[in-house]
């Protein structure tokens, strides 16, 4: 992918312009590696202007550069930072990743550049979509082969434990993030732990998983009933479900992050649960499992064309339950790509 990578530096080069310097220094992991395909715990980059990279490691992680960036200069060198600061007049730095005393020790002559590899990242090629893509896949077959052993006595941990065994069992690296399971009046909880909470007839039990593949993030979430359905169970998923819809309808290249957000939080504003969903609709994913763009009240900006997002309505009733659903998804101009494909009609089990 070296040709990959010189085009992914070369649009963060062509960026520099917008600030008062001549480099920029990369020292978030996941930033270098987006670079150069280098995954390490020390390493940095330079970018300068002519979209030339120098790139410093340590003696652990340099044979391993030399073979995936060889076109990139090499530096090898345990205070990666420090090494590369020097090899340009006026340098900026990744502001949201260095700490006030990494800055200083850098000795405060730098320029401040604030998420513009982020920037970069948000629109994704082809091979990263179809990473995605696999992600995503392996990621429905586990909850196919997981859901139909969901049984009663069962804990929310053992359920988050089978999906993530699947996951990997399949061909996963590892689960995208730490599983969340929860059942019955856990599901007021967004992000709830998975506990050892037995599940029981007459639960809702909501399932936010995914699978990491060749770097590359996964987010789906379900929610199934076990058992036999109450009226507000029944009445609070369809409400998710037509909000959900809405949302992905409106996740089309222009649209802004607000107006997007607002397709399916009015919805549920209309039905009484504004108080009920307090997060945003959605997030990129890449990878990073949260990552720019982020669909909320106070959003800015607008959706461009071949961006992975996740929409995921959700409706929390405290003490009682909730539901959530939630897809990964990619805009295209003729509508969204969905690459979670697990039906979302409510399972009974």
């Amino acid at each position: 992918m070296t040709a990959t990578h010189r085009s992914r530096r070369a649009r963060l080069a062509a960026l520099l312009g917008e600030y008062d310097v001549d480099a920029l220094l990369v020292t978030r992991g996941v930033n270098v590696r987006y670079l150069t395909g280098l995954s390490s715990s020390n390493a940095a980059l330079l970018v300068r202007e002519d979209g030339s990279a120098v790139l410093a490691t340590d003696s652990r992680y340099i044979e391993t550069a030399r073979r995936v960036c060889p076109d990139v200069e090499l530096v090898e060198r345990r205070d990666v930072a420090a090494a590369l600061v020097p090899l340009a007049e006026r340098p900026g730095v990744e502001a949201h990743d260095l700490s006030v005393a990494a800055y200083r020790d850098l000795g405060g002559h730098t320029g401040l550049v604030d998420r513009l590899v982020e920037r970069v990242r948000v629109v994704k090629d082809e091979t990263e979509i179809e990473a995605l893509r696999t992600a995503c896949d392996l990621t429905d077959q586990a909850f196919a082969d997981v859901v139909g052993t969901i049984a009663p006595g069962m804990t929310e941990r053992e359920i988050a434990r089978a999906l993530e065994i699947r996951m990997m069992e399949l061909g996963a690296d590892k689960p995208a993030f730490d599983s969340i399971v929860a059942s019955g009046p856990n599901g007021s909880v967004p992000h709830h732990s998975p506990s050892g909470r037995p599940v029981e007839r007459g639960d809702l039990i909501t399932m936010d998983f995914g699978a990491l593949y060749d770097g590359y993030h996964a987010d789906m979430t379900r929610t199934v009933a076990l058992g036999p359905v109450a009226d507000w169970q029944r009445e609070l998923y369809d409400l998710v479900g037509a909000a959900q819809r809405a949302g992905l309808e409106a996740a089309a290249p222009g649209a802004s992050l607000r107006d997007v957000d607002a397709a399916a939080r009015d919805l549920i504003v209309a039905a009484g649960h504004g108080d009920h969903f307090e997060h945003g609709l959605g997030h990129g994913v890449g990878l990073e499992i949260h990552e720019d763009p982020f669909m909320r009240p106070s959003g800015a900006g607008r959706l461009e064309d071949r961006v992975p997002i996740t929409v995921e309505p959700g409706v929390y009733l405290p003490g009682r339950g909730g539901v959530r659903i939630e897809d990964t998804l990619v805009t295209r101009p003729g509508g969204p790509e969905l690459l979670t494909r697990t039906t979302k009609e409510l399972l009974i089990l």
